[in-house]
């Protein structure tokens, strides 16, 4: 598949099945991961939210494909504004950020520089109009970071101490979860 055929079929509404079938359709197309990513900021949201939902899928089915563009998904991270792809977006991110990520992926976060990435997550996470599904997943990312940058720690509990009752039920219950990961290491 071309990445013009990819583009005409995510131009209609799909299923979870069928999005499936097109991540493993993309994990062995000659298009490269790059334009995929790329495909996410199309003008049309509902493109680049499906391109998103596809580039999910990918990146479980076929990480290591994946990784061949991790720095340009990094670079980009940032720059996106359809909140259903940053949906997406913040999935992969929590994965990349795991503690019990692949090797590949860990040293990655010594190469990076990953200052404007920290700030684009704090900014999703306090900004009042981020569905609680994304704040959720920043909450993961950046207790998941604070291995690697300590200062991300009591910065993380202040902004959950604003938030705590701002937010919803869901939110409370993601941020008791990252408080209990953060406490011990931040004293």
């Amino acid at each position: 598949m071309k990445i013009d055929e990819l583009l005409e079929a995510i131009e209609k509404t799909m299923s979870k099945s069928k999005v499936i079938e097109l991540a493993h359709i993309a994990a062995k197309s000659s298009y490269s991961v790059k334009d995929l990513i790329d495909l996410t900021f199309h003008a049309d949201q509902q493109v680049g939210f499906r391109a998103a939902w596809i580039l999910e899928n990918l990146f479980s089915l076929q990480e290591a494909r994946f990784l061949e563009h991790v720095s340009y998904f990094l670079e980009k991270f940032s720059d996106q504004e359809n909140r259903s792809a940053q949906r997406h977006y913040v999935k992969i991110l929590a994965q990349l950020s795991r503690p019990k990520a692949a090797e590949q992926v860990k040293k990655i976060w010594t190469t990076v520089d990953a200052g404007n990435l920290i700030t684009t997550v704090f900014d999703w996470l306090i900004d009042p109009q981020t569905p609680v599904a994304i704040k959720s997943h920043a909450l993961s990312i950046l207790a998941n970071l604070n291995r690697i940058y300590p200062w991300i720690g009591p910065e993380l509990l202040q902004t959950i101490d604003f938030l705590i009752d701002k937010e919803s039920i869901a939110f409370f219950a993601k941020a008791k979860q990252v408080r209990k990961q953060l406490l011990p290491r931040v004293r």
